[in-house]
């Protein structure tokens, strides 16, 4: 497992900002979708999403763009999330910045679909995430079923 693409589950890796020259590698390790969870422009000199979807789709990868700005994730970007993992089929390769907003997007959906937060907030933090500041958010989507 490359050091670059920290596994949260079997299935489900998060990575810091990729770029197209990366895909070959997620692909080696079984992974059939990347989503990308950054703006375009957010810092200086980052890759276009535009260039990463078009390396994942010469590679034969499934691609979904959901950006998130700063730690707004709501009900959209939720929902985007679940659309794009619903008739996925192998292993998906989530990034931003850092990685955080992709395991933190992630946490939501689980929160939401019935896990629970502390199952949740361990699982982010032995891929070396920490979440615990999102424990109420977490609670009161697991809440919301």
């Amino acid at each position: 497992m490359t050091g670059r693409f920290i596994p949260l589950a079997d299935d489900y890796l998060v990575s810091p900002q990729i770029g197209p020259d990366e895909i070959a590698a997620a692909k080696a390790l079984g992974v059939t979708l990347i989503i990308n969870n950054r703006p375009d422009g957010e810092e200086l000199g980052q890759p276009r999403g535009a260039d990463i979807e078009a390396a994942a789709k010469a590679a034969g990868l499934s691609y979904a763009a959901i950006p998130v700005r700063g730690m707004a994730i709501g009900p959209a970007e939720i929902t985007a999330l679940a659309e794009a993992l619903s008739a996925q089929e192998g292993k998906v390769l989530a990034f931003c910045r850092s990685g955080t907003r992709s395991t933190v997007l992630r946490a939501y959906l689980r929160a939401r679909d019935g896990a629970s937060a502390d199952e949740i907030i361990e699982e982010a933090a032995d891929a070396g995430y920490n979440i615990a500041g999102q424990k109420g958010a977490l609670i009161a989507l697991g809440a919301r079923r």
